[in-house]
């Protein structure tokens, strides 16, 4: 299996293992949704949760790959809120944590591009 065959498979694999954590361990994700939204932490907790699954299913599947992907680079500039609020959260934290919190904010551009190439190779399977 080539790089750019595993790519799409990659992705897949993290964009399930953050929806299941999501479900696994929800109250870590509960305190970076901003207050500014409505309804609950919980809620949109579970929903990204189910959408990142979802994201995840249709990547692994080429008949669905492009539009997923698409979706997924979306997904990763929409979630970028929560980050950030991590990020002014975690500043007074120890070190350790508030680099791992800062350092989670440039991750989504090669997200958003990983997300967005992986779009452009499944309009070849299309």
């Amino acid at each position: 299996m080539t790089r750019s065959e595993r790519s799409p498979l990659l992705l897949a694999g993290l964009l399930a293992t953050a929806g299941v954590a999501h479900f696994a361990s929800p109250r870590q994700f509960d305190a970076t949704i901003p207050s500014a939204l409505p309804g609950t932490p919980r809620t949109w907790t579970y929903a990204s949760g189910a959408v990142e699954l979802a994201l995840a299913a249709g990547i692994a599947l080429p008949r669905t790959r492009k539009a997923s992907a698409l979706a997924a680079a979306a997904f990763f500039v929409g979630v970028f809120p929560a980050n950030v609020k991590m990020a002014v959260d975690w500043r007074n934290r120890p070190a350790p944590l508030k680099a791992a919190a800062i350092g989670r904010l440039p991750l989504q551009l090669p997200l958003v591009l990983w997300a967005r190439s992986v779009a452009r190779s499944g309009e070849a399977q299309a």
